[in-house]
Order: structure tokens, then sequence, then C-alpha cells
């Protein structure tokens, strides 16, 4: 078995009563003994993936409720459909606290953080977890957050992509602006750092100009682990460009192949390796020893959805308001503005054939149109080497369902299976998320 057709794991969270399974929340099981926004919760569920030795815990956002459906925000509050949702930085220096080897990513937007901000606050994470921080270069697209801003108008989806190049060009002269050698901890003369070597960043361009020094000393990682999520053509563009991982929703291994050799071929002609890019797709698992077992709890879940939930939460990612389409009218191709890969993943759920709009939401809210792998270890498994070897992705964004459960689940039955077919670590490479990310 090569290193190439070993897998990554990564556990997908948010810091909410819910996950990215609709009202999980009110499962029996979910969050048995802890509270959601208590450290303690946090400090066990950073303990569990890192025994199962996953890359990261990566912990997605969102900066306001959605008010795409129905035009208010109603249902999300009244079935906790992605609210509330706490800040994720915060989280950070505990799971790091009580962890060594766990990286940690989060979703920070370019769209209300000043890049001088951004990039100073990444580097002192990165300083306080030794190295394991990864950020989810997001732009915003959500009506309700603008508004929840202050701000009256979307930057448009065209125009979007080149506003955050331009802030990216300005972050990689901050972290990149102290030589390695600038530090010097002169004890005896009072000098702590060569000025020569800590440049000033002049940054003049058409969207954010800049002028001083970066405010951190250099990280363990200098700069930040890079992960996007493009799908749309500019998106795919700017995560071949500048990703070190990619994340997306694809329900087939046709659409995750096709996506795959989009990405690689975007990332080569911009002057990259195209294998230095990994592709971690999402998925869900339900796993029991026993296989009926698996596919009863599968049925309990699915019972739990609430439809007026998943569509709030499916309007809001899309940017598309749902409620103007009857139960069982199809979900037809739209000029949508908010996250378009999430849209396509419905349209794709069932292989081209024609998707109702309940049929869409269920599929959302059971796992954002991400596939489900139900049954045994072995069972799952079989799926995920499928879907590495015929969808050309590395690894998995692992969609939680009974937390902290489901990701015992994983580490106890799961990764021992994939390591007994040589398709898992049995070690962490070293003490970065770089090195985890780029070992195989």
């Amino acid at each position: 078995m090569t290193d190439n057709n070993k897998m990554h794991l990564l556990g997908f969270v948010q810091h909410g009563v819910m996950n990215h399974a609709s009202t999980m929340w009110a499962h029996p099981r979910d969050k048995v003994g802890y509270h959601w926004s208590r450290p303690e919760y946090w400090r066990d569920l950073g303990r569990t993936m890192e025994r199962g030795l996953f890359d990261a815990m990566f912990i997605a956002d969102e900066l306001a409720p959605y008010t795409t459906y129905k035009g208010n925000s109603d249902p999300v509050v009244k079935f906790a459909g992605q609210c509330p949702v706490h800040e994720p930085a915060s989280v950070v220096p505990i799971v790091g606290a009580f962890t060594k080897h766990l990286g940690i990513g989060i979703t920070l937007s370019t769209s209300f953080v000043p890049p001088y901000m951004m990039a100073r606050q990444l580097s002192t994470l990165d300083h306080l977890t030794g190295g394991r921080v990864g950020w989810n270069i997001v732009t915003s697209y959500s009506k309700s957050e603008f508004q929840a801003m202050g701000k009256e108008n979307l930057t448009p989806r065209d125009k979007r992509y080149e506003v955050v190049e331009e802030y990216m060009q300005l972050l990689y002269q901050l972290w990149d602006s102290w030589d390695d050698d600038a530090i010097v901890y002169d004890r005896e003369n009072g000098v702590f750092a060569d000025p020569a070597k800590v440049r000033e960043v002049d940054f003049q361009g058409e969207f954010f100009t800049s002028k001083g020094r970066h405010f951190v000393a250099p990280s363990p990682q200098k700069r930040p682990v890079l992960w996007q999520a493009g799908s749309s053509e500019q998106g795919r563009d700017f995560a071949a460009k500048h990703a070190e991982s990619v994340f997306g929703i694809f329900p087939t291994p046709k659409s995750m192949r096709a996506y795959a050799d989009d990405i690689r071929t975007r990332a080569s002609d911009a002057g990259r390796d195209p294998e230095s890019v990994k592709l971690i797709y999402g998925l869900q698992t339900i796993i029991d020893r026993d296989k009926s077992r698996a596919n009863d709890r599968y049925a309990e879940f699915v019972e739990k959805v609430q439809i007026e939930s998943a569509l709030g939460i499916l309007s809001g990612h899309t940017g598309f308001d749902f409620s103007t389409l009857g139960l069982d009218d199809n979900v037809v191709d739209a000029d949508v503005q908010g996250i378009r890969g999430l849209f396509d993943a419905i349209l794709e759920a069932k292989d081209g054939a024609p998707v109702t709009v309940r049929e869409a939401a269920q599929i959302y809210g059971v796992s954002m149109g991400a596939p489900v792998a139900v049954g045994t270890p072995s069972d799952v498994a079989d799926q995920m080497e499928q879907y590495v070897d015929e969808g050309g992705c590395n690894g998995f964004m692992m969609l939680a369902t009974d937390v902290p459960g489901c990701f015992t689940d994983m580490t106890e039955l799961l990764v021992p299976e994939l390591q007994r077919r040589g398709r898992f670590r049995t070690r962490y490479p070293g003490t970065t998320l770089r090195e985890s990310l780029q070992e195989y």
C-alpha cells in the first residue's frame, strides 16, 4: 500500500448547539454529560480526535442567523438551525492546551476583519498551539451577515475574489516580513531583534492599504495552513493558487473525480505541484459493530430532521429562498449568490435525476449533501476506499452526528479498520498541522 492511498481525517464541527446535521441536537445521545459552550466539551472532543490521529478539528462558522428562507430568521431560531453559533477562534487555545498534535482549523471571514488584524490573530493562535492552526479562507455571502455588520450591500460574487486576492497578498507580505534570524535575544546588550530584518510593509492596493510591521513574532508555521472551499470558476482558481487543502461536498465518486481533476489541473497551471493540494471531501458516517443497528440508528437520525430547519439552512447557505417553491417541486439550477458547491451537491444528489424540494431538505438536513456511509467499520471503510480510489480525494471531513459519540465511534471502530488496511497513519509525523497534512 503506497502512502498516496492513505487517508486524512478531520472532524467537522461548529461552535454551536448544532453542527451540520439538522435537529441532531435534540437526539437523546447528543452531548450527553456536556454543554456545547463549556470548555470541558471542547477539551474532550479534541482529546478524542487526537486519540484517533485526526489531522485536525475543523470549526465552521456563520456570523449571523440566516434570513433567506421566508425573509426572516424565525425557522432557524426555532429549530436551532445553526443558531446560536459562538465565535470559533475562542475555542482554539482550549483545544490546543489539552492536545499535543491535533490541528485546529477555523473559519474566519475576510469581509469584516482588516488584513492586518487577521494576520495578527492567526499568528497569535499559531503560537499558542505550537504551530497547529489552519485557516479556512471565506468571503461572506449572506445578506444577514452584512446587515448584522451594518453594511447594506453584499460584495458581488464575481468581485469577491478580486478583493480576497489582494487581501491575501497583503497577508503574505506581513507573515513573511520577519527574517528567520531577526530575533537575537541579546540579554547582555538588551537587544531583542534586529530592525533591519523586520521589514515595514507599505501596501497600497485597490481595496486595502497598510503601513507597518507585522506585530507578532514569526509563529512556528510562519503562515497558518490555508484551507479553501472554492466551487465557482473564480473560487476554483483561487483555491488552486492559494490553498494547501481544499474542502468540497460531492455526492458521487463521479462528481468527486471531476472536481479533483479540475483543481489539480488548475494548480499545475498556477505553477504548483498538484499533489501538494490536498482534497478533503465531506463524509458522514453511522458506525456500529452490528449492521442492522447502524441502519436503525440512521433511520432514527433521518426521522429527526425538521424540514423547515433544513430549508432555512439550505436557503441561507445558497442564497436561494426555497420557500418560493412547493415541497414537491423539483429543484432547478439557479444563479445563486451563496455557496455554489452546496447548491450543486443538491442538484447532483441523485446522480442527475430530479430532486424535489422535500428530498433536498431531507438530504441537506442529514449531511448537507455529503454522502453518508452506514454500517460496520468494514462497510464504512469499503465506501471510503472507493471515494479515495475512484473519487481522487486525499481524505475526509467527517461530519458530526451525535457528538461526541460519533467521533468516539470513528476513533475506536473505524480508525483501527483503516489502519489494518494500511489506509491510515499509526502515529503523528511531527508537531505541526502542516506536517500532518503533507505527510502523504
